[in-house]
């Protein structure tokens, strides 16, 4: 089980590489471990198809090495796949003039922006827009405690999954 970020392409695909040497081996990569947080990502990627605009705010304390979260990027590349698979375009944005960076950045197509501030532990909130309406998933972890449950149902679960899983959702019944 690992949940650190920072898994891109190249080294997932290394390590299946490797996992092929081992077939019966399960290794989880979870990018965050609350159940909460999980469920959020799993349910606005669903819902983003049917809105027009979406962006994601994560928010953390400041010592968090890495912009953005790697539940962020999760998130972003969950809505990113849902949209494309329903032709969705990418969101509009007619600005044409901003300092850097006041936009956020795009992981898949998607906007995501990070705050870093004390007194935060880690939160995330995924805002989907359309005509006269707005639909807001969020998600708080206000003590480290909400990782537990996640924690113990990947122990749980990792060695009855063989090959390597990406995103604690693999072990959930989201039946969407």
């Amino acid at each position: 089980m690992v949940g650190t970020t920072g898994w891109d392409a190249g080294r997932l695909s290394a390590l299946e590489a490797l996992l092929a040497e081992h077939p019966d081996t399960g290794v989880l990569i979870a990018p965050n471990f609350a159940v909460g947080s999980v469920l959020a990502s799993a349910f606005a990627a669903k819902a983003s198809k049917y809105f027009e605009s979406v962006e994601i705010i994560e928010l953390h304390h400041p010592d968090k090495v890495d912009a953005p979260s790697g539940t962020a990027v999760r998130t972003a590349q969950l809505i990113a796949a849902e949209r494309s698979a329903a032709e969705v375009p990418p969101s509009p944005d007619a600005t044409t003039s901003e300092l850097a960076g006041a936009r956020g950045c795009e992981v898949d197509g998607v906007r995501v922006h990070s705050v870093r501030l004390r007194g935060l532990v880690a939160h995330q909130e995924v805002l989907l827009g359309g005509p006269g309406e707005q639909l807001t998933f969020r998600h708080d972890s206000y003590d480290r405690a909400s990782f537990m449950p996640g924690v113990l149902l990947g122990v749980r679960n990792v060695a009855s999954h063989p090959g390597l899983t990406v995103g604690l959702d693999g072990y959930l019944d989201l039946g969407i």
